[in-house]
């Protein structure tokens, strides 16, 4: 790529983060290239769809949270490495404001492959601290991370649009918490 088109990528891909920040997966898209400082022609020619301009947004930050994970890996106390990551996990999914979910929307709808690396590579990461948890008998041996995802998601989801939606999520979080430490 040659280097402006890589700083309109660049360009396009910070706007893109903050405006889905503030205003979820569906912001506009003219409205992120004109944040870019770029024309919407130039952002449909680096991202033909919104779900491709979704996932290079969603991969960044999915790859800090994969980075994370591997940095609390040699943490001396696993169950709380691993509640550390569920958090982080938690509030990435509040920030990204449905963008995981239009992802896998778009993943049923056209290109399967649309959204899976990104699911892939939180899922991994977060077998890691598991299954450290599970050998030091931190956390239940039936817990998966799957379940664990999931229930961080709905978290996020169920507390949205809560005025106290970060605390709230903490809150139940704390349960599910409860609920997987081994006995």
């Amino acid at each position: 790529m040659r280097a402006d088109a890589r700083r309109n990528y660049d360009r396009i891909v910070a706007a893109a983060e903050s405006l889905v920040a503030e205003h979820g997966a569906e912001a506009s898209l003219e409205e992120i290239a004109r944040h870019a400082g770029v024309g919407s022609a130039t952002l449909h020619r680096h991202f033909p769809s919104r779900q491709l301009l979704l996932e290079a947004v969603f991969r960044g930050r999915v790859e800090t949270l994969c980075a994370k994970a591997h940095d609390l890996l040699p943490a001396p106390d696993p169950g709380a490495a691993l509640v550390t990551w569920l958090r982080a996990v938690g509030a990435h999914a509040v920030a990204n404001r449905g963008l995981g979910a239009s992802l896998m929307h778009g993943a049923r709808d056209g290109d399967p492959k649309l959204g899976s690396t990104c699911h892939a590579m939180i899922t991994s990461a977060g077998d890691e601290l598991l299954d450290r948890a599970r050998h030091m008998n931190a956390v239940r041996p039936d817990v998966t991370i799957t379940q664990l995802l999931k229930l961080v998601s709905a978290i996020a989801l169920a507390t949205e649009e809560e005025p106290d939606g970060p605390g709230e999520a903490d809150r139940l979080l704390n349960l599910v918490i409860d609920g997987v430490r081994a006995r």
